[in-house]
């Protein structure tokens, strides 16, 4: 072989591996960065089944005492093109968003610019004027009786693979004429709280949401990888997509469109939610004081006086007899939680791409590492009986319907607050229902006049002359919605 062919062939190859090298680097890296124990080895365990280069999988951050102690990738940030997770992969954290939307309120609390009891629509005055104002911090604190918008969107049926603009979700909650209860009676989680909450700080603050998020938290913090994602056409670096499993087997891509931010939205990595998570020990956020982090974490109070655990986007409680903040995000395809031991300095971050349910093995995380500073034992468990000798819960048997009965159901059905029609009709001597883009969805008597569409109820009402006039819908985070039947 003459000298050129073989300097040829030696070039080529010491550029394949070069290459080859450079594309392995970051998951090398990402494993090899921090000293492995039985502790992490057994960490990598739980995530086993999903650290292959044909699934999607998670991203893991433990930290203790001021670093992170172990950080892993596991699985795909893409399927297509076999990228690998790591730390600085870039993920949609969903509902752990919750608490960069509350920061942002208490900043603006503490220059001046609301107040946590400020009536909402001082700042949107959109929003009908219920019989009890609704303030800033019912929002915060899931207490404001607020429909969630997420719902209401689902009852129009327009679900999460379908757009819809911000500006649509505000029409659609200044339509609504009733709350779900007077604010502050009681605690409901609804989306549409936080996504209101979004929009007071950019009517207050004079910025994009998204701005003064960058100005006040990302960029004094240092945390370049993260963002509130207000903008379906930016592109983002290392960003990990959604997927969903299929039930014959594979993954189908599961992303959304939808650019509403406040009670979701934020994009950000391991490395950065640390930098997050360090700042409730030394705040640098507005003043620097640690009254902006009491603050975050002072838990609501309803009207009676009763104290509940969330706070300002995040859980407060205790675990075994440690004191624990946490919260957990899930959307399209995406899952996420995050967990804190603050007198112990310990956390874990799992954000994942797929439908991995990351706050059980979070938990197991923080039994591996905290075993010996618990101070009390778990709850009481019901001794699990054997499979074949468990009883299963009764549900309650379908009421079955005449057809004369069936009839008298049969109609269309309009709510003005949604804009839509229900239609029920009779298909093969069985009531079903349309409406938007949902068709045949089968509903059950389960009585007179109540009736169930999968985990919603049905109340018919009817007029002195024994008539149908309406039903009205109860729907988890939104109730006592009214339809008036019109032919």
């Amino acid at each position: 072989m003459n000298c050129k062919r073989l300097f040829y062939i030696t070039s080529v190859l010491c550029t394949f591996a070069i290459i080859l090298f450079s594309v392995s680097i970051p998951r090398i890296a990402a494993f090899q960065a921090y000293t492995h124990t039985a502790l992490t080895d057994s960490v990598d365990k739980m995530f086993a089944q999903w650290d292959k280069k044909d699934t999607p999988g998670a991203a893991l951050g433990i930290f203790n005492d001021g670093r992170i102690i172990y950080a892993r990738g596991y699985g795909m940030a893409n399927l297509e093109y076999n990228i690998p997770i790591t730390p600085q992969s870039v993920f949609r954290i969903a509902s752990v968003s919750k608490q960069f939307t509350a920061m942002c309120i208490a900043i603006l609390a503490e220059q001046g610019k609301l107040s946590l009891d400020d009536d909402i629509r001082k700042y949107v005055g959109e929003m009908p004027a219920y019989d009890t104002p609704v303030s800033i911090r019912h929002l915060i604190h899931h207490i404001s009786g607020v429909r969630d918008y997420l719902t209401l969107q689902g009852l129009r049926g327009m679900g999460g693979g379908y757009f819809y603009t911000p500006q649509d979700v505000i029409d659609l909650l200044s339509h609504q004429k009733e709350l779900n209860f007077k604010p502050g009676d009681e605690y409901l989680y609804s989306n549409a709280g936080y996504f209101l909450l979004a929009e007071i700080i950019g009517r207050a603050s004079g910025l994009e949401t998204a701005e003064f998020a960058e100005k006040y938290i990302f960029e004094p913090l240092e945390m370049n990888g993260t963002h509130f994602h207000n903008d379906r056409s930016m592109i983002v670096k290392n960003r990990a997509s959604g997927y969903s499993a299929v039930r014959e087997g594979g993954y189908r891509i599961n992303m959304t469109q939808l650019e509403m931010i406040g009670d979701g939205g934020i994009y950000t990595t391991i490395e950065d939610f640390f930098k997050w998570d360090q700042n409730f020990y030394n705040n640098k956020l507005g003043k620097g004081a640690q009254d902006l982090i009491d603050m975050v974490l002072t838990r609501g109070k309803l009207n009676n006086g009763e104290e509940i655990s969330y706070a300002f986007g995040l859980n407060v409680g205790t675990d075994r007899g440690l004191k624990k903040i946490s919260h957990g995000g899930s959307f399209v395809g995406f899952r996420s939680t995050y967990i804190q031991y603050p007198d112990q300095k310990f956390s874990v971050v799992i954000f994942t791409n797929n439908s991995i349910s990351p706050g059980g093995i979070a938990g197991k995380i923080a039994d591996l590492y905290l075993a010996e500073q618990f101070t009390e034992l778990p709850p009481a468990r019901q001794e699990r009986q054997p499979r074949q000798q468990r009883t299963p819960q009764a549900r309650p048997e379908p009421v079955a319907l005449s057809a004369s009965q069936m009839r008298d159901y049969a109609g269309e059905y309009y709510s003005d607050e949604l804009d839509v029609t229900y239609v029920i009709s009779i298909e093969n001597d069985t009531l079903v229902v349309g409406y938007g883009r949902v068709t045949g969805s089968r509903i059950t008597a389960a009585s007179t006049d109540q009736f169930r569409m999968g985990s919603q109820r049905m109340e018919f009402v009817r007029d002195s002359q024994n008539r149908i006039t309406g039903f009205i819908m109860q729907a988890g985070r939104v109730q006592n919605l009214k339809f008036e039947k019109v032919k």
